[in-house]
């Protein structure tokens, strides 16, 4: 399941954090790839632990916590920081799949990547190229979106980012462990969701919307990681 989320960060909020990130020292894109990854991998990144990509990374989980399409896609468990990269001058990143399971900063604690999430923080018509492309069971999906939107996609999907060939691509990005782990039950989990939601949108009370709010939590008890 491949899911765009709207809206994440504001006009205003991605402006500051694009001033934010101009000023800051970037590091080796492959400090943070695995050794099959840091082969095909050219890009600049915020170093894991600097306070501003922990400041920028809280404010967009706290926005993400907030967003009802995110929780019902993602169903969250754990979610590892945000961290940010940049592309440009040609740079890009090979074909890869994300590694199963990341480290939690500070703690001995990781994370198993069910979702793979990328907030993209450039206006899409400033750069050429940096694609995001996910190959899933219809074929290479391309993602490239406006400045404060972001894309949900399987961790275990392998994926690659096209060369940014003009200007430059910013963009956070970040792993979720999910209650569910298994794609299909969280599409399935979603799209019931969403029919839960329409029914009873206007109507609390409406009982088939009541009836499918129990299906829907009963299949989340049974599918759902403790």
């Amino acid at each position: 399941m491949l899911v765009q989320i709207e809206n994440v960060l504001s006009a205003d909020e991605v402006a500051e954090t694009v001033k934010a990130l101009g000023a800051a020292q970037w590091g080796d894109g492959r400090d943070t790839a695995g050794y099959l990854s840091a082969r095909v991998k050219n890009n600049v990144q915020l170093p894991e632990n600097h306070p501003l990509g922990r400041k920028l990374g809280e404010a967009i989980l706290e926005s993400l916590g907030r967003n009802p399409k995110f929780i019902s896609a993602a169903l969250p468990l754990k979610i590892v920081p945000p961290l940010f990269n940049r592309y440009e001058g040609g740079q890009t990143y090979g074909s890869h799949v994300d590694g199963a399971l990341r480290p939690l900063p500070g703690t001995p604690m990781r994370v198993r990547t069910d979702l793979s999430a990328t907030l993209f923080l450039s206006d899409p018509a400033s750069y050429d190229g940096g694609e995001l492309v996910v190959e899933d069971s219809f074929g290479p999906r391309q993602v490239k979106l406006a400045a404060g939107d972001m894309v949900l996609y399987p961790g275990t999907s392998i994926h690659h980012v096209t060369p940014v060939t003009r200007g430059t691509r910013l963009a956070a990005f970040f792993w979720i462990q999910s209650a569910v782990r298994d794609d299909p039950k969280r599409a399935l989990l979603h799209d019931l969701d969403g029919v839960v939601q329409s029914l009873g949108g206007n109507d609390a009370t409406h009982k088939e919307a009541v009836r499918l709010a129990g299906i829907y939590h009963n299949l989340l008890r049974f599918w759902a990681d403790s």
